[in-house]
């Protein structure tokens, strides 16, 4: 995944000889994530098709790890213009260009952006298609409804295939945009819960969508039972175990997570907002000195009181005590409204 504002710009006309890797199509992305881990990946210029088959990359150095075609020298263009320099060439007044996203997100080949109200939303489309040659589609988002968690999305510009592989960190998420939710500011979060468990580790993830924290858990050794209620999350969880060669590591279960039987885990994942509502399912299945990891959107003005609070009362209820080992803020939600997690000890 790529976050990009004003400084993914567009490239000009300005070229010179430079190192550069040759990928097929279908594996743009995932190489570019792969280069950006090894540290090579030039942002300085821009990715380029190279022929029917293969595209090129521009790189710092030659890859030690990533698989490429070939490494070759080669002209590209320079990235130095934005989407409002593109839009501007549109005639939009400087009105207008105060409205336009600051930043939007690249999740396999479709471009995720927040519009809200602006005008000429399918010019916002075509300029970030511009900026971003690895795409095809660009999706407005609005929220996610419900609990199975469905996105609201509209095709602005592009082919409109909302289905794709997203590949983040080394694992590779195929999802339709359109029919399930992934939230690219949550990619911190997810690669630090594969760092967080160990080999041989019992886990429970309670809403497991179509793999986000599952996957890097079951990549790292541990024992996951995942709970997905949503049918065509759950479908994408099955595929994507499989994907990741994981599935030996993964049971996964088309229900609502109270109906599933499990008890004597090490670790409770709980990635849902009203995850709190649920406490009382997750503390049964953890067992003594388990951890739990509670999510939730919390107020400003609440932080950290109400998710801490939330998570004592229901320990009370089980007669058991907490120790608060971390809290953090994944990321803004909404005005005013905090994206949280309280990582927890339960005796």
């Amino acid at each position: 995944m790529t976050d990009r504002g004003e400084e993914g710009g567009r490239p000009d006309n300005t070229e010179g000889s430079d190192l550069t890797v040759l990928v097929e199509k279908p594996r743009a992305e995932s190489a570019v994530e792969s280069l950006r881990e090894e540290g090579v990946y030039d942002d300085a210029r821009s990715v380029a098709e190279h022929d029917e088959e293969a595209v090129a990359v521009p790189v710092t150095d030659e890859p030690a790890g990533t698989e490429v075609l070939a490494v070759i020298e080669t002209d590209l263009p320079r990235r130095t213009r934005g989407l409002r320099d593109l839009l501007r060439e549109r005639g939009w007044t400087d009105e207008e260009l105060d409205r336009a996203p600051a930043s939007w997100a690249v999740v396999g080949r479709v471009v995720l952006v927040d519009i809200g109200d602006m005008s000429r939303p399918e010019e916002v489309g075509e300029a970030l298609l511009a900026l971003h040659d690895e795409a095809d589609t660009v999706l407005a988002r609005g929220g996610v409804s419900g609990r199975t968690r469905e996105p609201d999305v509209e095709v602005i510009a592009g082919e409109g295939d909302t289905e794709t592989v997203h590949t983040e960190h080394g694992i590779r998420y195929a999802l339709d945009l359109a029919a399930v939710m992934f939230a690219p500011g949550n990619k911190a979060e997810r690669a630090r819960m594969g760092e967080t468990v160990r080999e041989g580790e019992r886990v429970f993830d309670m809403f497991a969508g179509i793999g986000y924290f599952t996957l890097p858990m079951a990549r790292a050794g541990a024992e996951v039972t995942a709970a997905e209620v949503n049918p065509t999350a759950f479908r994408y969880l099955a595929e994507n175990a499989v994907l990741n060669g994981v599935e030996d590591h993964v049971s996964a279960f088309r229900a609502d997570c109270r109906d599933v039987a499990v008890e004597g885990v090490d670790r409770v994942v709980m990635g849902y907002y009203d995850a709190w509502e649920y406490l009382d399912t997750a503390l049964a299945a953890l067992r003594p000195g388990g951890v739990v990891h509670l999510h939730e959107a919390t107020p400003e003005a609440e932080l950290w009181d109400r998710p801490v609070s939330r998570l004592r009362e229901a320990a009370d209820r089980h007669g058991r005590g907490v120790e608060v080992l971390d809290r953090r803020v994944v990321k803004s939600h909404s005005p005013g409204v905090e994206h949280v997690v309280v990582d927890a000890r339960v005796d």
